[in-house]
């Protein structure tokens, strides 16, 4: 047995987490304790000698792993934002033991019939609406999970378990040192023709603190979308998009291998347990239920937006003749987005560059507070001196009207090469009841890769990243107003095909002119956006939405069909096989050494994520769009309707089936055409 160490900062849930003093030297140590001490209460629940009631059952198991999740939570977090060899050893050196033990606990018999036991007593029988749901959502888990198997299929699953853990975690590290791995640096400024100053800046500044010559462009978010999308050299482009597509394909690092394993280790796993296939396991309890609705739900959508699609790129080819003559070549992946923002250009007179100079990121993030204290009757402070893993990271509190602290999180916006790439929100802490009857707070983060402050400016953000950091703080909302008893069904706990609603309705806000004009400000001036800019960025919303559509019904098509009926023996290489199937969405024939798969980090790394759910994007955005129409009808502030939203659906979490949530916000089912009108593909 490890001792107790009060040294160690991993050993008791704090929520001023001091990220100051966790080194990788506490990460082992801290998480055998933590093991031992899980254990014990877990054994301490089936133990109890008197009657199984609610509080030494239900509320035992839902809250007896805390100080475990929390240290977790934090490790995971540092690796994937501030990762270094030590940290990245010792969290892998945890991993397996960790793993085996959530694997283990639906399979504890002893819990199982401690429940089974609980469920059969007449407190169980007469529980309210919530700790009801809490019972049968525990059991229905518990059964999904292998507690009815005997004790040889518990055994492989928790293997099945503890290696997908290890081998996506694997496949995560593969995707950053891929990424991390590439760098170009272009010498002379004549190739660089047709990018906007604040990528040359960027790469300019890129290239000094390397203390290198010329502009320095890397795989990072900013800069691989800014040469694709501006940079006349084609030959250059061609090189990035090469880059980007085989991450995660070179040797020692390529993750083909482990996206065959994850797969054959879902499919072991869904089958040990009585599913057909992996997508069927995940989505029994969401809202979807079985692979195959998802699968018509996404058939749907594509033949309301196929032939669009295709007018949209005969439309991009024409125009590209238009520009090269006739004897234009055909278009190839990396001219898309380039010729894609010339045709935007001249049908709108349109540059999404010129909207940068009027979304500085401080004025963003405060006007994005100001909105939610508008709809929501919140309050967001900045707290300065609070210890975070990065000099850029900035904590703010959140509190209610009547000043109640709800919350707090952290906000690390910018690229980093020890940080993965993408934007992301998670939770360190997750509230509930306390004695005196009031709600403890919850503490989280939203993280970003967005473009960096340059040449004495300050960070000046496309309309995309402002949409982004919408989205994330939509997230975050859910998780700080959550006001649910029960921690493993509060805040963001729910199905994966409604926990993107509260992300994505917070998008609709960033193109609303009122809106708009709480941040929406130009830096140097103070200015508001012009209202012919405004004007032509609306109408530029739906360029080439049946494109963007069926780019992400291409990725939920292949997710699913990789976990429905992908077999390697019959449908051979799997980067192959996923390059087949994304060729009928991409408005360009793929080049055969295309590999995006083997970098697909929602589908494969981490042991569920979104593999057999990327559907669920578009599933809530019917959501959003049509949930939106009930502010866009009362105005777009309405406090009535943003405290509805609050109570129905933010501070809800997974207390109620989300299909009812909806329901009780809407007053009815969701209607698609929110999102087809919306989009221009009515």
């Amino acid at each position: 047995m490890v001792p107790r160490s009060p040294a160690n900062p991993l050993l008791s849930v704090q929520f001023r987490i001091p990220f100051d003093r966790i080194q990788a030297a506490h990460v082992e140590p801290a998480c055998a304790e933590l093991l031992r001490q899980a254990r014990e209460r877990l054994a301490a629940i089936y133990a109890e000698p008197g009657p199984r009631t609610y509080a030494n059952t239900m509320v035992a198991l839902d809250r007896f792993t805390d100080s475990l999740d929390w240290a977790m939570s934090v490790v995971r977090h540092l690796e994937a934002v501030a990762t270094y060899p030590e940290l990245r050893a010792a969290f892998n050196a945890v991993q397996p033991e960790v793993s085996a033990f959530y694997s283990g606990i639906p399979l504890d018999a002893g819990l199982w019939r401690a429940i089974q036991a609980f469920a059969a007593t007449p407190e169980a029988q007469a529980a309210g609406r919530v700790p009801r749901r809490f019972l049968q959502k525990t059991i229905e888990t518990f059964r999904r999970h292998g507690a009815d198997l005997d004790p040889a299929g518990k055994k492989r699953l928790e293997e099945i378990d503890v290696e997908l853990t290890h081998v996506t975690t694997k496949f995560s590290e593969n995707v950053l040192d891929s990424t991390n791995a590439f760098e170009l640096v272009i010498s002379t400024e004549a190739e660089l023709a047709g990018l906007p100053p604040s990528a040359l800046a960027a790469a300019r500044e890129s290239a000094q603190r390397k203390a290198l010559g010329g502009w320095r462009f890397t795989l990072q978010a900013p800069d691989y979308l800014a040469v694709m999308t501006y940079l006349d050299n084609a030959a250059v482009r061609r090189q990035v998009y090469e880059a980007f597509m085989v991450r995660g394909t070179e040797r020692g690092r390529d993750n083909r291998p482990l996206i065959t394993r994850i797969l054959e280790l879902r499919r072991e796993r869904a089958r040990l347990l009585g599913f057909a296939d992996f997508a069927d396991l995940v989505l029994e309890d969401r809202m979807a239920h079985n692979g195959a609705r998802a699968i018509a739900f996404l058939e749907d959508l594509k033949t309301k937006t196929a032939r669009r699609f295709r007018e949209e790129n005969r439309e991009l080819f024409e125009y590209r003749r238009s520009l090269e003559g006739s004897g234009a070549p055909e278009l190839e992946p990396w001219d898309v987005a380039y010729y894609a923002e010339k045709q935007r250009a001249a049908l709108f007179d349109f540059d999404e560059e010129s909207l940068r100079p009027y979304f500085p990121l401080e004025s963003v993030v405060a006007g994005m507070f100001d909105l939610a204290g508008r709809l929501y009757g919140i309050r967001v402070t900045q707290e300065a001196g609070v210890p975070a893993w990065d000099g850029a990271v900035r904590y703010y509190n959140v509190q209610d009207e009547s000043g109640t602290l709800l919350g707090g999180f952290y906000a690390d916006w910018y690229p980093r090469e020890n940080k993965r790439g993408g934007a992301w929100m998670d939770g360190f802490i997750i509230g509930g009841p306390s004695q005196d009857g009031r709600f403890e707070p919850h503490l989280g983060l939203i993280c970003g890769n967005l473009s960096q402050p340059i040449g004495g400016k300050p960070a000046l953000l496309t309309h995309r990243d402002v949409e982004t950091i919408f989205h994330e703080f939509g997230h975050l909302l859910h998780l700080l107003l959550s006001r649910v008893e029960i921690r493993s069904m509060a805040g963001t706990s729910v199905a994966w095909d409604f926990v993107e609603l509260p992300s994505q309705i917070m998008e609709n806000w960033c193109w609303e002119r009122a809106a708009l004009d709480l941040f929406a400000r130009h830096w140097e001036t103070g200015e508001p956006v012009p209202e012919d800019l405004f004007q032509k960025m609306k109408r530029a919303r739906t360029f080439r939405a049946a494109n963007a559509q069926m780019r992400q019904l291409g990725f939920g098509f292949v997710d699913l069909l990789l976990h429905r009926t992908y077999l390697p023996e019959r449908d051979g290489d799997v980067v192959e096989y996923t390059r087949r199937v994304l060729a009928e969405y991409s408005p360009a024939p793929l080049p055969p050494w295309h590999a995006m798969i083997a970098a697909f980090s929602h589908l494969f790394a981490s042991p569920v994520g979104y593999g057999a759910a990327y559907y669920s994007y578009k599933w809530a955005e019917v959501l959003d769009a049509d949930a939106f129409t009930r502010f866009r009808e009362h105005g777009i502030f309405s406090r009535e309707i943003g405290h509805e939203f609050r109570e129905k659906i933010l501070a809800k979490g997974d207390s109620d089936d989300p299909a009812e949530l909806y329901r009780a916000f809407m007053g009815r089912e969701p209607d698609p055409r929110a999102l087809l009108e919306r989009s221009g593909l009515a």
